[in-house]
């Protein structure tokens, strides 16, 4: 396995790729509400991609047809944004984008609720965003890899909800998917030793019920199992020699 370090010039651009992308988040953010389409979402967002001078590192990925993956309810990731697919009050919905900047990748993840949304549905979607923020307390030079994976773990198995094992988070840069793969989820091995210049997207995805999943027949949606909702959070994250810097976060 080799992870790379980037360069103070890396980190550079790395950080301004992430900064343009988390504007894009923001912009959409304001987007959700009832009765918008996620093809909408979609065609705002790649628009917005490419006002910030990035291109979209989704589109065409692998023949991933969409800038942006808007997954609904329980869709966990890949959602294929469509027109006839408009969001409803009580839904939620995860963003999922990243775009590219002078050769340096950004990704991140959020998810919404559609305007009110049960209350049993709006704690997975605190806690998984929370489990990150438990996860990166270890994001940090001289811990393990896994010490993040076994934070979310601690959690999030405190609350009974399902772990995605089959989906991990993963090592960013020069290109979107790079070593190292960061599961979300208890490991007995420690992983690599976390070094200062390391950039990670760390992405826990989090099922109300249990944790199996299967693909759609569009080989890119992922569903729970037992058709309960899913959330998502992600951000690309930079190793330091003190507190780790979410690049795609400004204020945190």
């Amino acid at each position: 396995m080799a992870v790379t370090i980037k360069s103070k010039r890396e980190i550079e651009l790395m950080r301004e790729s992430c900064k343009r992308l988390e504007y894009v988040h923001n912009k959409l953010g304001e987007l959700i509400r009832p009765g918008i389409s996620t093809y909408e979402i979609n065609k705002i967002g790649d628009r917005l991609i490419r006002e910030q001078e990035g291109i979209p590192n989704f589109l065409d990925y692998n023949g991933y047809p969409a800038s942006i993956c808007v997954s609904v309810n329980e869709e966990v990731v890949h959602g294929i944004p469509k027109k006839e697919r408009i969001l409803e009050e009580g839904d939620i919905v995860s963003l999922d984008a990243g775009l590219i900047y002078k050769g340096y990748h950004s990704d991140a993840a959020r998810t919404y609720a559609v305007g009110r949304i049960s209350s049993e549905v709006q704690q997975l979607v605190e806690r998984t965003r929370q489990s990150f923020f438990e996860g990166i307390r270890f994001a940090r030079e001289g811990c393990h890899l896994h010490d993040i994976s076994n934070a979310i773990d601690d959690y999030i198995s405190q609350f009974g909800y399902g772990i995605v094992e089959d989906l991990v988070g993963h090592g960013i840069g020069t290109k979107l998917h790079e070593d190292p793969q960061i599961p979300n989820f208890r490991q007995r091995r420690k992983g690599v030793l976390l070094k200062a210049g390391m950039t990670l997207a760390i992405e826990p995805m989090i099922n109300l019920g249990r944790s199996d999943v299967e693909w759609l027949d569009d080989d890119w949606t992922v569903v729970t199992e037992d058709g309960l909702p899913s959330a998502h959070y992600e951000n690309t994250v930079l190793i330091t020699k003190g507190d780790p810097e979410i690049l795609t976060l400004g204020n945190w």
